[in-house]
């Protein structure tokens, strides 16, 4: 229990430092390790699954793409603009819902301390196998079947138009 503890205070440390770091890399990579202890929180919870898809997902594509742009973009301060009030006053608002969510968290840890362990079976793979081709196999399927159409319909709209003679 002291290790999700533990990791919860890392999670909310880096977080904050991703949002009150001046450099746009440094806020990047704390980003990065911020979805790094919300791996570590999934592996705790006993979803695997979750884990898994964080760390390459999140971790291994996303992340590294917006750490590639800000570093290719070469950000300065003398072209960034002046912020307006209004994005003064955005920022004020989402800080107050944060506020507003960290004082519900906290009270629902105040008012229940029991942890129900219920089905550990939960988040692992096997489970979730069985679901998908048991309970939503149309819908995998046909999800299946709309990626192949994008992923085509992506490449002939890509595709260099050659002329014949």
């Amino acid at each position: 229990m002291t290790i999700f503890y533990f990791v919860a205070f890392l999670s909310i440390f880096f977080a904050l430092m991703t949002i009150f770091t001046k450099n746009p890399v440094h806020s990047v990579l704390y980003l990065v390790i911020t979805f790094f202890t919300f791996t570590v929180h999934y592996i705790l919870l006993n979803a695997q699954f979750l884990a898994v898809v964080n760390f390459i997902v999140y971790m291994g594509a996303i992340m590294v793409l917006f750490l590639f742009v800000l570093m290719l973009l070469n950000l300065n301060k003398d072209t960034e603009p002046m912020k307006s009030s209004l994005v003064k006053v955005m920022g004020a608002v989402a800080g107050m819902c944060m506020l507003a969510t960290f004082l519900g968290a906290f009270k629902v840890i105040e008012s229940n301390n029991e942890f129900v362990t219920g089905n550990t079976d939960v988040g692992l793979v096997k489970n979730l196998g069985k679901v998908l081709f048991d309970e939503f196999l149309l819908p995998f399927e046909l999800s299946s079947i709309l990626l192949l159409t994008a992923m085509v319909g992506a490449i002939l709209l890509a595709k260099k138009e050659t002329k014949e003679a």
